[in-house]
């Protein structure tokens, strides 16, 4: 609670301070470098997103890179050669030195354990929602890449100006293991505000229907599904040659990761590319690097490293056999397994001797067994960390 209400001050400070530059007449300005070469669309079409992006926001100052552009010359340019590795080479310079506060990329090397946090503009309801993670990646381990990306889009929801984001995971491989995780970290203290399903369902598993709808602030994915669907919120009205939603791939966040450097494609028409400039303005102002490393504090005392520990593959032998139990008519099903483990959990149920059966339902993986066992296979499962 105290959290929920700092957060709020924080963004009621910073709005005041907002609205009192603007009656005086001196807006703060942040500059932001734009990576101004090597799109599909041209870099013109870079550049009137700047221009865009600076007529919406007056406090913000784009630093294009790259070789200048007639029609443009007014812009603070830092010329470079038509080369890609010296423009990369002269914006890393420029973050290393101050110049510009955030940048926004059409490429970056992100180190293993940074990922960006994307933003689109859902279809149903003109709800932004926020896509964590687009690009780079914050675990190998997927599904712990998935614990990291709720905690990472949280905060740069937050640094958004969301004072308590909602939190939902897309029903994919390894999403009830993600939603367990989370919860034991809500049990031990971390705040999270799970979002809930539109469908009858509810909960935070997300659907197809409660992304279309925004159903939540903060949809939980892996980095490959979070990058389609960026493209097709992006695109989805274009053909797909010309994004022309939302606000791009998103800010960068990681632990001890310092920099904000957002990524747009090559296809990233005038829109997104302002959309993205803006974005990567606010989270550079409101700190996204601090509130990540506030977010990673309050989750590691609320058990996060333990929780992650767990979610290591473990070391099983491939060789043992598990006997079949009798058969029996299978009247009752047990659902929030995940489908990545629900070979092993109808297994364990069998060790107890237990006659079990795997089937995948119009929502997930269900096991299916007597209704009159139903207790004492819920009571394994739990025992063995499947539900």
């Amino acid at each position: 609670m105290e959290e929920r209400s700092a957060a709020k001050k924080i963004i009621g400070e910073v709005l005041a301070e907002i609205i009192e530059d603007v009656k005086s007449g001196c807006v703060k300005k942040i500059s932001i470098g734009l990576m101004a070469y090597g799109s599909e669309l041209g870099s013109e079409e870079l550049l009137k997103g700047a221009a865009l992006a600076m007529q919406n926001d007056p406090s913000v100052n784009v630093v294009p890179i790259g070789p200048k552009v007639e029609g443009f010359g007014q812009m603070e340019w830092i010329e470079t050669p038509a080369c890609e590795s010296d423009i990369s080479k002269a914006m890393e310079d420029a973050l290393e030195k101050g110049i510009i506060s955030g940048a926004v990329a059409l490429h970056y090397p992100f180190p293993l354990g940074v990922a960006t946090i994307g933003k689109v503009l859902t279809p149903a309801r003109a709800k932004p929602c926020f896509i964590a993670s687009s690009t780079g990646t914050s675990s190998s381990n997927r599904v712990e890449a998935m614990v990291r990306n709720a905690i990472y889009g949280i905060a740069a929801a937050k640094a958004d100006g969301i004072a308590v984001p909602t939190v939902g995971i897309l029903n994919l491989d390894g999403a009830q293991t993600v939603l367990r995780a989370l919860q034991k970290l809500s049990e031990g203290g971390y705040p999270i505000t799970f979002g809930a399903s539109m469908r009858k369902e509810g909960g935070p598993i997300l659907r197809g229907n409660d992304l279309l709808a925004g159903a939540v602030d903060v949809c939980v994915t892996d980095t490959l599904t979070g990058n389609v669907l960026m493209k097709l919120f992006a695109a989805w009205n274009t053909g797909g040659n010309y994004e022309a939603l939302g606000w791009g791939y998103g800010p960068s966040t990681g632990e001890n990761w310092n920099k904000v450097v957002s990524i747009i494609s090559r296809a990233s028409g005038a829109p997104v590319v302002a959309g993205a400039i803006t974005l990567n303005a606010r989270c550079a102002k409101n700190g996204l690097p601090a509130a990540v490393a506030g977010e990673l504090k309050l989750a590691k005392k609320a058990g996060l490293e333990e929780i992650l520990a767990s979610l290591q593959p473990k070391q099983t032998s491939s060789e043992e056999e598990v006997a079949t139990p009798p058969s029996e008519p299978t009247d009752e099903e047990i659902h929030g397994i995940d489908v990545l483990e629900i070979e092993e959990a109808v297994k364990a149920l069998w060790k107890a001797g237990i006659y079990a059966e795997s089937s995948m339902g119009c929502t997930g993986p269900v096991i299916k067994m007597a209704a009159a066992r139903i207790e004492k296979a819920k009571a394994v499962l739990k025992e063995n960390g499947y539900i």
